[in-house]
């Protein structure tokens, strides 16, 4: 059984020593939509220590100030495991004004190494690499309620999208090290930064298609 975690605001600071011992968290947010930060706002902060468990965060959406979690996702020495960064990072930076360091990339370590397949969403990966099949239907819920009034299945929802990282990217790092692909993925990972900014400023398209 999962063990499940909420907070209103920010992590509390006993969650926050809890967390900051560890070399590695899943991370994953939710949103009020896709489109951030445009139209949507970050709703839940989620974060997985490998150890079944899953610590729900809501900010507060009017002013976003959360100084624990900005000093986790800050902290070089903790890598932060995640599935499609590329928005859970764009919102984070955005939101909570803050810059994320040192970030593991499940979507893009499948998209290099696991080329027998053109399934790279996370409910794959766990199916392939931890034999569990995801429900993914309540992800179009409404994540801004108050986060007393998620149900059960919606706050396992949100901890499924963690408590698995850490074991999906054990298995991907192994096949990008065999595939002799783990150069090309960590030049990837520096990149990504750049291809969020892009994003923020408009340029969603492949800017490298001729």
């Amino acid at each position: 059984m999962t063990k499940i975690y909420k907070f209103q605001d920010d992590v509390s600071t006993d969650a926050f020593k809890e967390l900051e011992k560890h070399s590695s968290l899943a991370i994953d947010t939710e949103g009020s939509g896709l489109q951030i930060p445009y139209r949507d706002k970050l709703s839940l902060v989620q974060f997985s220590t490998g150890n079944d468990d899953a610590y729900i965060i809501q900010p507060n959406r009017k002013n976003y100030k959360a100084s624990n979690i900005v000093k986790i996702l800050e902290n070089k020495k903790i890598t932060k495991i995640g599935h499609y960064l590329r928005y859970d990072i764009s919102g984070l930076e955005y939101f909570l004004k803050c810059n994320v360091k040192n970030i593991w990339d499940s979507k893009i370590a499948s998209r290099l190494c696991r080329t027998y397949s053109q399934n790279h969403g996370l409910k794959d990966l766990v199916q392939e690499f931890c034999g569990k099949k995801l429900d993914k239907r309540l992800g179009s819920s409404d994540w801004n309620k108050n986060l007393n009034e998620l149900t059960d299945a919606q706050l396992q929802y949100c901890s499924n999208d963690v408590i698995y990282l850490h074991k999906i990217k054990d298995a991907l790092h192994k096949m990008l090290v065999r595939e002799n692909r783990l150069e090309l993925y960590e030049n990837c990972i520096q990149f990504l930064k750049t291809r969020i900014k892009l994003d923020q400023s408009g340029f969603t398209e492949d800017i490298f298609q001729h």
